[in-house]
């Protein structure tokens, strides 16, 4: 089983966003069985909240499911319980780094893995508003996320 855990900010937006496509893309190719999803954020302020009013809208308009998810704080457990986690920003890269070493767990942005990217932070759509714009960030991240995953652990459908 392959842990991903998407990290932002207050895990109510960004995170919870790439989550919830992210698993939508596992779905439609049958690897549910071999790759687990999550999110958290840096801080606490939202903690057992459901995803900003933005990003649920945004995800409805695009038929895909939130369904059950709560903002949780990132822990340095986290490190024992997921392969990948995958940070938002610079910021929050550099929160993680202050949280816990890597200890072999792969801490990366997520537009890193996009060549194309015309940013290299996902901004946070909670200052911005602009929810759609960070919605084709963040699914152009989890194609190219899911792409790296698949290859790196030779998955395929089952």
């Amino acid at each position: 089983m392959i842990r991903v855990l998407f990290v932002c900010l207050g895990n109510i937006c960004r995170s919870p966003m790439a989550e919830a496509i992210l698993r939508d893309l596992v779905s439609k190719e049958g690897l549910e069985s071999q790759i687990r999803i999550d999110s958290a954020g840096i801080g606490h302020w939202h903690e057992g909240s459901e995803p900003h009013e933005g990003t649920r809208k945004i995800l409805d308009e695009q038929g895909i499911s939130y369904e059950g998810m709560r903002a949780r704080q990132v822990k340095a457990s986290d490190w024992d319980d997921f392969d990948y986690i995958i940070a938002m920003d610079e910021k929050n890269m550099g929160d993680l780094k202050a949280i816990r070493e890597k200890n072999g767990v792969v801490v990366d942005k997520l537009l890193n893995g996009v060549p194309d990217a015309v940013e290299t932070d996902v901004p946070d759509p909670y200052f911005t508003g602009n929810f759609d714009y960070v919605y084709n960030l963040v699914s152009a991240g989890c194609s190219r996320l899911l792409e790296r995953i698949k290859n790196e652990h030779s998955l395929k459908e089952e």
